[in-house]
Formats: C-alpha cells, structure tokens, sequence
C-alpha cells in the first residue's frame, strides 16, 4: 500500500477545498483501494480518510460524491471495518440526517451501507442507539419506508433490510410488536410488494425474526393482525384443491386464479416457511394453522419446489402440521430445555444435512450446465 509520506499526500487532497480535477482523482483512487480486501483493511487504521470520505459527500460534484459513497459501500461490506467506520469516523448521524432529506439524491447508498453496518449485533446495536439519540426513532424510519414515493429520485428499497437487520434487538421487536402502534399490520402489505425483491425480503425477515418471540404468536395470528394470509398467498400457486381444502382456508387463498404465480426468490419462500414453522412453537399456534388449512398450500408447494433448502424447510413444516402433539410439559417447543448430548448431535446432524442440501445443489447446478452446453449448436463445416 502507500507509504507514510504517500497517504499523507493522498489525504490533504481529499478536502471540499481541492481543486476539482485533482480532488476527483483522489477519491477516484481511494474506491479503487476499497474494491480489494486487502486495501479496505489498510484503511481500518486510517480514520483521516474514513472522516475525508464522509466529508466529501457534501461535494458540489455529483462525480466525486457518487464516488465516496461507492467507496463506503465497499468499506461497509467489511464487518472488520465496521467499529472504525462508526465510532473512529462517526459516520452515522450524517448519513441518518441525509436519509431523512425527501429530496437527498444518494439516499439509496445511504440505505445500503446502514444495512451493511446493522448486520452483525454489535454495530447494529450503535446504528440502533444513534437512530434514536438523533431523535429521528424506529417511527420514522417505519414512516420512511412505508410511504412510497417519500423520496422522489431514490425508492430506499434497502430500508428493508435494515429493518429486518434491527429486528435482530429485542427493543426493535418489541417496537414493531407493539399491539398499540400497529406497525406490524403496515408491514404485511410488502410481503407481495412487486417491484422489488430487497424491500418484500427485508419485510420478511422482519416477520421472521418478530416471531420468535413466541408471547406474540396468537395476536400475530388473530384477526388484530391476521398475519396468516400475508405469509401463505406468496407460497400459494394455481394447483386445484378440493372444494373441502379452499374451504377451510382463510378467505384470500381460496379458488386462487389459474395464473397465481408464487413467490419467485427462493429465499424469500424460504423465509416464509420458516416464519410458519416458528408459528408453530406454541400449541395455539399449531392449531391454528391446522385449523386454517396450511397443510394443502404446503403440500402443493412441496410438489413444484425445486431448490433443496426450501424443499427441506417445507418438510419440517409439514411434520408439525401432520404430526402428533408434543407429550404434556413440552407443548411450547420453544421452552423445550434440550439435554446437552442431544443438542450436540442435533447441531451434527443439521451440519449433515446442509452438507447434503449443498451436494445436490451442486448436482443440480452441473446437470443444468450440462444440459445448456448439449444443446449448443455444432461448429459449421465448410
């Protein structure tokens, strides 16, 4: 990397005050460095520059702005960098100020690096503290995100995966699941948000890690919120049931169109049967969901399925759903104290099955890419 006497240099020219040609080289130069591991390393130890980039973002030059927050994007990607981004360059409360601008052009990349930093709890715990010592608070980023349009030249989509990230703290959880605020009820519209595949995943999540809080469960699914449809109307297709299967299902999956497509990103399918399954932790929980029918939407799924984690996901579902209740003292599998042994060679097996799950994947990758290069067209002869 740059010697002493070089990244001083570097760093006097990284100033609002530089002329513009040799400022945009040097911010030109500084996301190359971020765009290799080992250059966003050398600048963990360097907070000068981290404070410079952030500086910079009030640049008159829509180049070199776009240009420093590429480059805290990439820093960002790098939970390493993550402590020195937050508390040696204080980055967030200006990006937090600029998110909050209806009119602020960047605020996409703003959105993305606060998802980057909230991933892992310790950072998420410091981008959680600043949102609410700025006095802008979990209320205003819910606002932001469920007013489309709030931003007329960024749609924020990665708000997302911020909230989903936050949810990760139980202040956040217990936030969204505040029976008076009613945010979670504003949230369950995005789970069939079209134009975007972050935003409906980040909503899911959200969902899925609000219900591990079990306590919540049987609000989540009463009519308060009705949380049911909104998780089943993604994984639901155009299959025929019997008039005795729509009929015990709720209202808004019954006779589904011809041309009801289901959820496209597996993940996000994924996502939604593991939030089904963790409605299930209780013995109200898995009633309901047996009572309302979930077995048929499940089974039809577990027939079209083809990627392997999610046809796993959906068989795990399918076992509470058609199997016998848990013996008296265990029926909050959640509060199931598991025997150390047990848990060891449960932890083995899930390593076994992700091992085989990534096996066929690999399998199905191959055969795939051998079925395309057969269907190549033979050389011409001359």
């Amino acid at each position: 990397m740059l010697s002493d006497d070089e990244a001083k240099e570097l760093l006097s020219f990284l100033t609002l005050e530089t002329r513009p040609d040799v400022k945009g080289q040097a911010t030109e130069y500084i996301l190359g460095v971020t765009g290799t591991k080992d250059g966003c390393r050398y600048l963990r130890g360097k907070p000068d520059f981290l404070r410079a980039l952030l500086t910079l973002t009030r640049d008159p030059s829509i180049a070199i702005v776009k240009d420093c927050y590429h480059a805290l994007i990439n820093l960002s990607a790098d939970e390493t960098l993550h402590q020195a981004l937050v508390r040696d360059a204080n980055i967030l409360p200006t990006l937090l100020r600029n998110l909050l601008d209806p009119n602020y052009d960047f605020a996409d990349r703003i959105c993305t690096i606060l998802s980057n930093l909230s991933r892992h709890e310790k950072t998420c715990k410091e981008v959680f503290r600043v949102i609410q010592e700025e006095d802008i608070g979990l209320a205003k980023i819910v606002e932001i995100f469920c007013t489309e349009g709030y931003n007329k030249r960024a749609p924020l989509h990665y708000l997302g995966p911020l909230l989903s990230n936050l949810t990760q703290l139980p202040e956040t959880r217990q936030f969204i699941l505040d029976k008076e605020r009613c945010v979670v009820q504003r949230l369950l519209p995005f789970t069939q948000y079209e134009g975007s595949t972050v935003r409906r995943g980040g909503v899911v999540g959200t969902l899925r890690n609000c219900c591990f809080d079990y306590t919540h469960h049987e609000w989540l699914l009463s009519d308060a919120v009705d949380i049911l449809p909104f998780l089943l109307l993604p994984l639901a297709g155009p299959e025929e049931l019997t008039e005795e299967e729509n009929e015990g299902l709720p209202v808004d999956l019954q006779y589904l169109p011809e041309d009801k497509k289901r959820e496209e990103d597996p993940d996000i399918r994924k996502m939604l049967i593991e939030t089904l399954h963790l409605l299930t932790a209780t013995k109200v929980g898995r009633q309901i969901l047996k009572d309302k029918n979930v077995y048929p939407i499940m089974r039809e799924l577990h027939k079209w399925e083809k990627e392997p984690h999610v046809v796993a996901a959906c068989e795990k579902l399918v076992q509470v759903l058609i199997g016998d209740e848990p013996e008296t003292g265990m029926e909050n599998l959640m509060e199931v104290e598991i025997p150390k042994d047990v848990e060891v060679k449960l932890k083995d097996m899930d390593a076994k099955e992700q091992e085989q799950l990534e096996k066929e994947q690999e399998e199905l990758l191959k055969s795939v890419s051998e079925k395309t290069e057969s269907k190549q067209p033979d050389g011409l002869c001359r």
